[in-house]
């Protein structure tokens, strides 16, 4: 492992590096939503649209993935993420920010299907465990976005801009991580769409983007105090991060579908006790379920859909429907379901997908 972890370096660097801002951006979109709903004067479903269109972007970018991926590297992603932190940082108006979320999720959704294929190509056998490390590291940004946030005095443009100015310092170094695993070795085995699959990302992903970014304003309607909802969304992903670097060490030993079946599983009763009793001390829980939603998922997909240049994209993009989705229709159901309704919905669905995910367990065995 110490001689790959050498060979692949830059990639190594490259890849953790951006994962991190990752982290950084998208937990951004959660303390931010109750100022620009305050600033701008929007309701609850104009604000779900922030979050929505996130995913929107991340879809353009894995879209463009889908297309032309053969030609983009860490580079590009890195740009087109550092120009929509940049004009969501300087945007004096609500249309701009929208943009410039559209813009950062077209780099985000572009890095995921740059960084995911490459590390589990260049790290072989132990692909699966690098995979969960790399996503580990989105946990560090999403655990320091919020208390930082807090700490600048709750002002998006500063927390944006930093965003902006890390990302365009890692893209000065960035350059040797474009020629390591652009492609796979050997033979490559055909592209074979698996939609079960595919769906069950598709709800898994939803739910991780809805909680990142509806679940400051569940946690506030839920009689939370705002700054103590952004301490919270830290904590969850201080949990999230702990549940992705324990799969650095089991997860090339455990059927993936089976880490999906306890991921949703365990979600599905910590939402229950977010409705039924605590929902800080149940929503920071739910982080180490959310944790796992995506390496469980990626691998078990990768393997039952071939090698294909198009792969990865597709798997990304399943998730994305989810992410665009979910907060869309969260956002007003939760509102009007009262003061725990975000958690209500999210028991609801965790649970039909855990009854799913069990019944699928053999035929999703790879």
């Amino acid at each position: 492992m110490k001689d790959l972890i050498r060979a692949h370096a830059g990639l190594l660097f490259a890849g953790v590096a951006t994962f991190v801002m990752m982290g950084a951006g998208q937990a951004l979109f959660g303390p931010v939503l109750p100022v620009y709903v305050r600033d701008f004067s929007l309701t609850e479903g104009e604000a779900g649209l922030f979050v929505a269109l996130l995913w929107v972007g991340c879809f353009l970018g894995v879209g463009l993935m889908y297309f032309k991926g053969a030609v983009i590297g860490p580079r590009h992603t890195l740009a087109v993420m550092a120009a929509g932190a940049g004009l969501m940082a300087a945007s004096p108006a609500w249309g701009l920010t929208l943009a410039g979320g559209v813009v950062f999720g077209m780099g985000y959704g572009m890095a995921t299907a740059v960084f995911n294929p490459r590390v589990m190509r260049a790290f072989a056998d132990k692909g699966p465990s690098m995979l969960s490390l790399l996503n580990a590291t989105f946990g560090i940004g999403a655990i320091a976005a919020p208390l930082v946030f807090v700490w600048l005095g709750s002002d998006p443009a500063r927390a944006f801009g930093i965003v902006a100015a890390v990302i365009l310092a890692i893209w000065l170094f960035a350059g040797p991580a474009g020629r390591e695993g652009a492609a796979p070795p050997g033979e490559i085995k055909a592209f074979r769409p698996d939609w079960a699959i595919l769906g069950f990302g598709l709800v898994a992903i939803g739910m991780e983007a809805s909680l990142a970014g509806l679940g400051p304003t569940a946690l506030i309607r839920a009689g939370v105090e705002e700054h103590q909802a952004s301490r919270l969304l830290s904590a969850f992903f201080v949990v999230f991060l702990l549940a992705r670097v324990a799969l650095i060490f089991v997860a090339h030993r455990v059927q993936p579908f089976v880490l999906y079946a306890v991921a949703v599983g365990s979600a599905a009763l910590f939402a229950l006790g977010a409705m039924l009793w605590s929902p800080a001390v149940f929503f920071v829980a739910m982080g180490a379920s959310a944790g796992m939603f995506f390496p469980g998922f990626y691998v078990t997909a990768s393997a039952k859909m071939g090698e294909d240049m198009r792969v990865p994209p597709t798997i990304i993009a399943s998730g994305l429907v989810g992410a665009i989705c979910a907060p869309l229709l969260l956002a007003p159901l939760s509102a009007a379901l009262g003061e725990r309704g975000f958690f209500v919905l999210a028991a609801g669905i965790l649970l039909a997908v855990s009854g799913a995910a069990l019944v699928s367990l053999r035929r999703m065995r790879v």
